[in-house]
């Protein structure tokens, strides 16, 4: 797989020549220094960036050839995805929050299911309140409880804990492997923590849009 980007000084390439398989109920930690492509390959797994060339595909579908709804459907089915900045909608509680994707999926008890979800992360008693009334670790428990609501077969985790302290960061990432354990998700842990990848069954280093 290559990832190319444009620029005013010509084509970048993001990745060369990625050639990664991720065997179901795995946990991965993928490492690497800033800029060596660990986001650009989460995004074009994700299905949010399309490879310039080369393959990806999941569950034996092929992702490359799908449009945009095809690929929306496939994230919100199969595919939960865990962001560094939460990426909660600051309008909504805590509970719509979890309530959105399995709304749109159309899912019945969406509401009770998401009150569940909050209630596994330990948030059952901040269920009314909006993310700028929660604290990090409490938005990024949010988002894992989005994350984990349709029980995904892939969870990606990019840099889950970069805005959290050592301690909170640490409780989250409890909660995320003992989600994905319980759910039986494979995970690809983007970070820079040697720690947290130590804490993966197979550890990946990228350098300069390779895999070392």
């Amino acid at each position: 797989m290559h990832l190319n980007v444009p620029s005013a000084a010509g084509p970048v390439n993001i990745l060369r020549g990625v050639d990664l398989d991720l065997a179901a109920g795995e946990a991965i930690g993928l490492v690497g220094p800033s800029g060596s492509g660990k986001t650009s390959l989460l995004m074009v797994l994700a299905g949010l960036e399309r490879a310039s060339s080369g393959s990806v595909r999941f569950s034996g579908q092929e992702m490359t050839g799908l449009d945009e709804d095809a690929l929306a459907r496939l994230r919100r089915d199969s595919i939960g995805i865990v962001f560094q900045a939460f990426h909660l909608i600051p309008t909504m509680t805590a509970l719509e929050n979890v309530s959105v994707p399995l709304e749109l999926a159309g899912a019945s008890g969406a509401e009770r299911a998401a009150r569940a979800c909050l209630e596994a992360v330990g948030l059952g008693h901040r269920l009314t309140h909006l993310p700028g009334q929660l604290s990090g670790g409490e938005q990024q428990r949010v988002a894992l409880a989005r994350a984990f609501a349709r029980r995904p077969r892939l969870l990606l985790a990019d840099e889950p804990t970069g805005n959290l302290d050592q301690a909170t960061g640490d409780q989250v990432m409890d909660l995320l492997f003992a989600l994905r354990q319980e759910a039986g998700t494979t995970l690809l842990l983007v970070t820079h923590d040697m720690r947290l990848a130590e804490r993966c069954e197979r550890r990946i280093r990228m350098a300069n849009g390779l895999i070392l």
